[in-house]
Formats: C-alpha cells, sequence, structure tokens
C-alpha cells in the first residue's frame, strides 16, 4: 500500500489542459449579452438555471459560465437562488414526471416578463430519453418555449450566444 501511494505521489498528476478561449472575443460576446440586457430591462440579466430531469452534463456547461474562464459576474449576467428574482430561466433535461409539478411551479413564481431556454437536446424534445415511461418529454410540453439551444452538451459561448438572441430579438417573451 505505501508503494502505491508513494508512486503516485512521485508522479504528475494525468489531466487535460483547459480550453484556450479567445479572451477578447469572449469578452465581447459577454458585453454584448449586457449591453442587450441593459438595453432592454433597464439592468443586469438575472438568470435561474432548473434541472428537469438531465444526466447533468449542461449542468456542467452552464456552471462553466461562472468559473474563472469566463466569469460572467464581471459583465453583469448573474445566477440567482429564487424564481422570484429572474428574467430567464434555463431549463435543462427531459422533464421527468417528477420534476413536472416543481417545473411548473417555478415558472409561476418567475415575475413576468419572463424568458424560458430549453438547453441542450434532452429539453428540446426528450433526446435520448423520449418515450421513457418516466418523462413527460421536453421542456415545451410542460411551459411555453422562447428559446432553444441545441447540444449535448452545448457548450458555453453557444449559450452565450443564445441568450444574446434572446435579448436582442424583436419579440417580447411569450408571456409578456
Amino acid at each position: 500500500m505505501n508503494k502505491i501511494v508513494l508512486e503516485g505521489l512521485a508522479r504528475a498528476p494525468v489531466t487535460e489542459s483547459g480550453p484556450d478561449p479567445d479572451g477578447a472575443a469572449l469578452a465581447e460576446l459577454a458585453a454584448s449579452v449586457n449591453r442587450a440586457a441593459m438595453a432592454r430591462l433597464g439592468r443586469s440579466l438575472a438568470i435561474r438555471e432548473v434541472d428537469a430531469g438531465s444526466c447533468n452534463g449542461c449542468e456542467l456547461e452552464i456552471h462553466a459560465l461562472n468559473n474563472a474562464i469566463y466569469d460572467l459576474e464581471r459583465f453583469g449576467l448573474r445566477f440567482v437562488a429564487s424564481p422570484r428574482h429572474a428574467d430567464v430561466l434555463l431549463v435543462t433535461g427531459p422533464v421527468t414526471k417528477n420534476m413536472r409539478e416543481a417545473l411548473e411551479r417555478t415558472y409561476n413564481a418567475t415575475p413576468d416578463p419572463k424568458w424560458v431556454v430549453a438547453v441542450g437536446d434532452c429539453a428540446v424534445d426528450g433526446g435520448l430519453f423520449t418515450g421513457s415511461y418516466a418523462c413527460v418529454g421536453g421542456v415545451g410540453q410542460v411551459v411555453p418555449v422562447d428559446l432553444h439551444i441545441r447540444g449535448c452538451p452545448p457548450t458555453p459561448v453557444q449559450l452565450l450566444r443564445g441568450l444574446l438572441s434572446l435579448l436582442t430579438a424583436a419579440k417580447a417573451p411569450a408571456n409578456a
């Protein structure tokens, strides 16, 4: 046992290097989202993430928006703990039967006007889980969806581009 521990300490860790994003392009994209939010809402964008039954792949990419590489807080975008403070609901995964009511309650607790974004292939139409006894289907079968961001999972940059397109779209939220 001691031999294994000592060998493990002597070797360098086997890890992959992090992504090498274009810092200027990322900063401009995030700043564009913040400018669009200020123009549309008069304040920064508040986002509430809802896992409706996903595999957590999309959540990892959403959480990456807050890591040291993307750090969206510096651009005025923020995740909130309560749907009562949110402008956008980012919903991931197929909606499971057990999460249907929770998603409906979260949607109803979010003040108008609000946007719902279905994140990932599963949130769009159920993805791999289509037809499962445990799933209702995509997010649009439970609450109205304003934007679909496809991908399995979508990257943080795709998420930012989706939020920008949501804010710059000519139409108001579906529930306004």
